[in-house]
């Protein structure tokens, strides 16, 4: 991946790449089974968009997938190299948002601290850093809207 802007994303190819010209509103870990499937990973490391500031890839680019129903999160992954490029999520009565791997930022991109890991109890290995850790659906579920709504207020 190449040295650009801290505000700048693509694949490990290169070939889906697109701005996010704002400040992220979070960044969190998630340990489920799905995003360690989706990411070939044993966690997912996404750092949370309003989707109002991240300039989607072009039609085409990116091919989406649903994991688990109701669709409220759309998998992308590159069409190109098949590594994932963006998550997003589309909740009733909530802001859209886009997630968007760690991986997919420039190394020298300052990003913020992880808030949380979530779905820890499926977890491959433990956690080294001081970022709380939630088990179960219902609390992590909460730790994700707990961090997305101390974020809104903030911005």
């Amino acid at each position: 991946m190449t040295s650009e802007a801290p505000g700048h994303c693509q694949c490990s190819c290169g070939e889906v790449e697109f701005p996010t010209p704002a400040d992220p509103l979070f960044r969190m870990v998630c340990h489920c089974t799905i995003c360690q499937r989706f990411n070939e990973a044993t966690y997912a490391d996404v750092v949370v968009y309003s989707a109002k500031n991240v300039q989607a890839p072009p039609a085409g680019k990116v091919t989406f997938d649903t994991y688990r129903p109701p669709p409220n999160v759309q998998r992308g992954r590159c069409g190109h190299c098949g590594k994932p490029a963006l998550e997003v999520l589309a909740v009733p009565m909530l802001p859209n948002l886009v997630m968007i791997p760690r991986d997919n930022f420039p190394a020298d991109a300052v990003l913020p601290d992880p808030s949380a890991h979530i779905f820890y109890e499926s977890r491959v290995a433990d956690a080294a850093d001081a970022a709380p850790k939630y088990e179960g659906y219902w609390r992590s579920q909460l730790a994700f809207g707990r961090c997305l709504f101390t974020s809104l207020f903030r911005s």
